[in-house]
């Protein structure tokens, strides 16, 4: 059986927002994350959040909440990655996706594991990300066995989600609703 573990991307500095805490901001009667993390609920053995700021509160969303490694706070998505991926199985799988996005589809699991079993492919590729009419790389799936690639990359000084991930054994998982990756970046966005 197939372990897929669901990490919530809440470790950013909200620059674009004027420095708040993205996950935390309120939209629809809930903040940002909790809106995520329903989302993720069903399609996941259990959840995770991954922070580097109020940590209490997220903690009171009932789910672990994790730190980037040492010496990559605030380092990216990627560093938020690394994290989650050092806290699961070695044969498990994490499903991410960002704080931001609150309203990651249903289906999302299931089209981007079907992305790591191409046809005619006899071993699983260790990734997948989603891609609408753009391709959205905080919203994917990762093995466990990435670990040491990713953590790799980050030493070098490496950022670029995208760029890490196209250097990987990697599908895409196309979806045609643009609408379900919309991201808040401003706090304008929050009430348009």
């Amino acid at each position: 059986m197939t372990t897929v573990i669901g990490l919530v991307l809440a470790g950013g500095e909200g620059r674009r927002m004027g420095g708040v805490d993205k996950g935390l901001q309120p939209w629809r009667g809930q903040p940002l994350a909790t809106h995520v993390l329903q989302a993720l609920q069903p399609q996941v053995s259990r959840l995770m959040v991954s922070a580097n700021r109020h940590h209490e509160t997220y903690a009171t969303f009932g789910h672990p909440v994790l730190a980037d490694p040492d010496g990559l706070a605030f380092a990216g998505p990627l560093a938020g990655m690394l994290a989650g991926l050092q806290a699961i199985p070695d044969d498990a799988w994490l499903l991410t996706a960002p704080c931001d996005s609150p309203l990651p589809p249903a289906d999302l699991a299931a089209r981007l594991f079907a992305a790591t079993h191409p046809p005619g492919c006899d071993e699983p590729l260790p990734l997948a990300f989603a891609q609408a009419q753009r391709e959205h790389p905080t919203h994917a799936l990762l093995h466990a066995r990435l670990r040491e690639p990713l953590a790799h990359y980050l030493a070098r000084g490496g950022r670029a989600v995208l760029r890490w991930m196209r250097e990987q054994p990697h599908g895409v998982a196309r979806f045609s609703d643009e609408a379900a990756f919309a991201n808040f970046n401003h706090v304008a966005d929050l009430t348009a």
